[in-house]
């Protein structure tokens, strides 16, 4: 079966951002959603407008859209989860990144959780870990290497 021009937009826009070329892979998932609004096209183009434009709540929209379409298919939270990455909710992407993984293992998942890390508990535990109390006393034992 011949690939269809959205397909090859999409195939090469995923080639352009596994060289780290962003910019370009905008422009063709651009052109892939133009001609076929897949799930997979819309988060991959989320992906790179909020990477390249800063449009975070677009790029939420475009995931949660795909997300709704395809809720089994993990890409869908990899890629919702590096846009709240790139807008500064760590939170947020955490979260979803442990969402798509309740519904399906995928590696990739497991690679961007390793790499935010595991947090210590509160130095004080009956305080929120917000509290400024041990948000001060966390900096200083982890400049004394205490912790």
């Amino acid at each position: 079966m011949p690939e269809t021009e959205a397909e090859k937009f999409f195939t090469s826009g995923l080639k352009a951002l596994a060289q780290e070329d962003t910019l370009a892979a905008l422009a063709l998932f651009e052109k892939a959603v133009q001609r076929d609004e897949k799930p997979a096209y819309c988060s991959y183009l989320a992906l790179c407008i909020a990477k390249e434009r800063g449009q975070f709540q677009l790029a939420v929209t475009l995931c949660e859209k795909a997300k709704a379409r395809e809720p089994q298919n993990p890409v869908h939270y990899l890629n919702l989860g590096k846009v709240y990455l790139y807008a500064g909710k760590t939170d947020d992407a955490i979260r979803t990144f442990r969402e798509g993984l309740s519904r399906e293992k995928d590696q990739k998942i497991i690679d961007e959780l390793n790499k935010l890390g595991t947090r210590k508990p509160p130095v004080i535990s009956f305080l929120k870990r917000s509290n400024p109390a041990n948000r001060f006393l966390g900096t200083i034992l982890k400049k004394l290497g205490l912790r």
